[in-house]
């Protein structure tokens, strides 16, 4: 996590984000389902180095990428005119950054899981659009979640690699990525499951 931040709408362990529903025990079980270990969390952490002085650069792809699939870029246009909402895409964006840094800096304890659910409710129409006061849809389609998985994890390898780590490294750095992903995405769904189905 960042030691400080002034990004709007960046709550990470502030009294402003609930308790998650998901326990740490339930995460460890969630953990041990996608074979996620120790040595994740130190190639996550390795891969933190590599990565943050290339998190704009991320970002112009990961943003490109939605913004060229008008079905992802609807979950950020306007309800009045469909129109994409620059304000809202650069609010977001910033914390988007943010969330490359804290998955690998790999501190994944109470305060971390809470921010997951936190960030699965502003997907959820239960929270989305308060955070940054948007005129926007009420929800992202709970299929478009887990389907970006791939393009945020395969993308995100070439800069994996540009810092001079082993071919090793990098496959160990890109694994630990995926299954970080994995594993939040599936806290994200939290709202979006019937309740008692979890």
């Amino acid at each position: 996590m960042q030691e400080t931040t002034n990004i709007p709408g960046y709550t990470y362990g502030t009294d402003q984000v609930s308790r998650s529903p998901v326990t740490l025990a339930d995460f460890e079980l969630m953990k041990k389902s996608v074979l996620f270990g120790d040595a994740d969390v130190r190639y996550l952490r390795l891969s933190q180095d590599v990565l943050k002085d290339q998190v704009e650069a991320i970002l112009d792809v990961w943003y490109g990428f939605v913004g060229s699939n008008p079905h992802l870029l609807a979950s950020f246009t306007s309800i009045s005119d469909g129109k994409p909402l620059d304000d809202y895409l650069g609010a977001v964006r910033k914390r988007f950054g943010l969330w490359i840094l804290d998955t690998a800096q790999a501190e994944y304890d109470q305060k971390w899981l809470d921010y997951q659910h936190e960030i699965g409710l502003r997907h959820h129409r239960t929270k989305k659009n308060r955070t940054d006061g948007a005129d926007s849809t009420d929800l992202v389609p709970f299929r478009n979640l887990f389907a970006l998985v791939f393009p945020v994890t395969f993308t995100l390898r070439p800069f994996l690699a540009k810092k001079g780590q082993s071919a090793e490294e990098v496959e160990k750095m890109y694994a630990a990525w995926v299954k970080s992903c994995l594993l939040q995405v599936t806290l994200w769904s939290h709202p979006y499951v019937k309740d008692g189905d979890f």
